[in-house]
This record gives structure tokens, sequence and C-alpha cells, in this order.
């Protein structure tokens, strides 16, 4: 390899490795906050009520495919079964067709279920959470109207 090819190789080398660093960069001026100028926008919000409708979602998801998909699993392995027993090869391409089934449902039902547990738990963890802090604050308002009435300012 002659080192003007080395060197030209190098250099797109260093080309791509720069242009892959301009990617990972915020550009100065992100727009998209569609704000009024105060400063940098969020465009992700989330309330609790959007959370609860995508847990309640999930936990919808998982009830109706428990019940259709076990309807679907038990039709394919008698297909597969009789098709088996009248000897024909489908039936053994049907019957490992249906246990893919079986394995791909449990992965989505484990999902769903993983989905709307934790948004359950989540919901419950920031009442706390609202709860303690709330203390905390109002603990915090009674410190100082102490400290306000010892000053005399109250």
């Amino acid at each position: 390899m002659a080192w003007d090819e080395w060197e030209q190789l190098k250099s797109q080398a260093a080309e791509r490795h720069s242009a892959k660093m301009e990617l990972n960069q915020l550009p100065a001026d992100p727009g998209g906050g569609g704000g009024s100028g105060d400063g940098p926008q969020g465009d992700l919000r989330v309330s609790q009520k959007d959370l609860a409708t995508v847990g309640d979602a999930a936990y919808q998801l998982h009830q109706d495919f428990t019940h259709f998909s076990t309807y679907a699993r038990a039709a394919s392995l008698t297909a597969a079964g009789g098709l088996t027993k009248q000897g024909f090869a489908l039936g053994a391409a049907l019957d490992h067709v249906a246990e893919r089934w079986a394995d791909q449902t449990r992965s989505l039902l484990d999902a769903t279920a993983h989905i709307s547990n934790h948004l359950d738990y989540t919901k419950g963890a920031h009442a706390g959470d609202e709860v303690y802090i709330a203390d905390s604050i109002s603990s915090i308002s009674t410190l100082d109207d102490g400290f306000d009435h010892r000053s005399g300012q109250n």
C-alpha cells in the first residue's frame, strides 16, 4: 500500500469520525420548543392521567390477548394433530408454529404485564412521594413561621 493511499484513508476516517461527533451534539438553537422564548422548552410531557391510560391499555391488551391467543393455539394444535394422524408432514410444521406462537405469546404477555405493573407501582410510589413532600414543605413552613414570629415580623 502506498503512503499516499494510507494518508488518504486516515483522512477519510477522521472525517467520518468528526461527522459522527457532530450528530451527537445539541445544536446551538434546538428549536421545536414552540415556547415564548423564555428559555428551552421540553418536548416530552406526561401526566398521571397519561400514564394511567397507558397502564390500562397494557392491562387490557394482556387480558384480551391471553383470552384470544389461547383459542388460536388450541385450534392450531388440534389441526396439527389431525394433519399428523392423516399422514401429512404439514402437521409437524403446524405443531412447530404453534409452539413458537406460545413462546411469542408468553413474551408479549410478560411485556404487557410488566408495563401495567410498573405503571401501577410508579403511580403508588409517586403518590407516597407527594405526601412526603407535602409534609416536608408544611414542616418547613411551620418552622419559617416560628422564625418570623421570633424576629417580630408577625
